[in-house]
């Protein structure tokens, strides 16, 4: 079993920045990738940012590219989130998810998710 916790989430003026960071707690992660995702009110989950563990390859999603970094702690079990130049359109949920699965802009590739964090940007 695999325990995600995050913390760094609030609220920000646009243009500020944040840096969310996700735990894995109990032994060292040993899955494939941890990711986030987010989710704003009335929206579907959407893929955000991604790092595989063993080779740090990272992927991002469209709306975040160039703006967010996602990076790893390899001794801490630990990812975090950089989020720079923040839009009240990334405002949401913002969840980790570790995956055992390659397919891992995919949601369905990810079977712990954390209990999410709130991410508020105001205009």
């Amino acid at each position: 079993q695999v325990a995600l916790v995050e913390s760094g989430g609030g609220l920000v003026q646009a243009g500020g920045s944040l840096r969310l960071s996700c735990a894995s707690s109990g032994r060292p992660f040993s899955g494939y990738a941890m990711g986030w995702f987010r989710q704003a009110p009335g929206k579907e989950r959407e893929f955000v940012a991604a790092i595989t563990w063993s080779a740090g390859n990272t992927f991002y999603g469209d709306s975040v590219k160039g703006r967010f970094t996602i990076s790893r702690e390899l001794a801490k079990s630990t990812v975090h989130l950089q989020m720079n130049s923040l839009k009240p359109e990334d405002t949401a949920v913002y969840y980790c998810a570790a995956a055992y699965r390659y397919y891992i802009t995919e949601a369905s590739s990810y079977a712990y998710w954390g209990q999410g964090t709130q991410v508020t940007v105001s205009s």
